[in-house]
């Protein structure tokens, strides 16, 4: 798959010219720690605390989100989760890297960055640091505020890039702080997600979401026209992560559903007093 894709313009939508990219995986290649599930969609380091670099199974196409959510986290370790792009092909890699920083990265054309909330944005060529600082994302809107975040010339809805708490009695108060991203980034389930937006000169600036906010461009340069796989190091305190699905058109009948089920109840648990099927319940407490 090609990774180079003509950008959509500011605020339109992906359809039939521009179809939806395919469900993301991970890669057959990973870390010597990691377990990969059946479905792919789930990585876990079953010991110690390295080799567990993983990738996307495909090149991720312009304006793709690879977005993980954080399942487990184990006590004991220095360190989070760390995340990027790379246009390494996984499959030719003699061996995998203990580590994606500094190790993956010294094999060049690789971008990856530890996860925390500011220090990752860079400014353009000549753009006075106060300048950049002042253009910098502030704290993201409510989603029934702005249901879509704008990233260069991407649209992406925003219901999915943001985490959620486990079903419980103050689930509405949890779930707040995750779309007002005020948790730590590496928090358990905080969605992470990484993508890369092309300019006309055939380079690209690679963005790190959390939680629904663009942490503002990580790295510039990079090449757009060479394939780009999803980098995720499950370093350290982050034990396990899965992969989350996003829709990138119109959303699906299913996600309105769930999101007018979720603006008319007090938290999720009051679901289960609802007359609806068991897998739309579940859709609206777990999803």
């Amino acid at each position: 798959m090609a990774a180079a894709s003509n950008p959509v313009e500011l605020g339109a939508s992906w359809g039939p010219a521009r179809p939806e990219p395919p469900p993301t995986r991970f890669h057959r290649v990973h870390g010597a720690n990691i377990r990969v599930d059946p479905s792919g969609t789930r990585a876990t380091r079953v010991e110690s605390f390295a080799h567990g670099v993983c990738f996307s199974r495909e090149p991720l196409v312009p304006g793709q989100v690879f977005l993980v959510e954080i399942e487990e986290k184990e006590l004991g370790w220095c360190g989070h989760l760390r995340l990027g792009l790379t246009a390494l092909d996984p499959a030719s890699l003699a061996a995998v890297p203990e580590f994606s920083l500094p190790d993956l990265v010294n094999l060049g054309h690789t971008w990856v960055f530890a996860i925390t909330r500011h220090h990752n944005r860079v400014p353009r060529n000549g753009q006075p640091e106060a300048e950049a600082e002042a253009a910098a994302p502030r704290r993201p809107p409510g989603l029934l505020v702005e249901p879509y975040l704008c990233i260069e010339q991407f649209r992406i809805p925003r219901d999915r890039l943001v985490g959620r708490s486990r079903p419980g009695l103050y689930s509405h108060l949890l779930d707040q702080l995750y779309e007002l991203n005020v948790l730590p980034p590496t928090a358990r389930r905080s969605r992470l997600g990484v993508l890369f937006c092309p300019h006309p000169d055939g380079t690209a600036d690679m963005h790190i979401v959390i939680n629904g906010e663009d942490m503002g461009p990580s790295a510039r340069g990079l090449p757009a026209a060479q394939p780009l796989y999803a980098v995720v190091d499950v370093f350290a305190s982050t034990k396990s992560v899965r992969l989350v699905q996003l829709e990138y058109g119109l959303p699906s009948l299913q996600t309105l559903c769930r999101l007018v089920i979720q603006r008319n109840v007090v938290h999720r648990l009051a679901i289960d007093g609802l007359h609806l099927p068991k897998g739309l319940k579940d859709f609206c407490k777990y999803e």
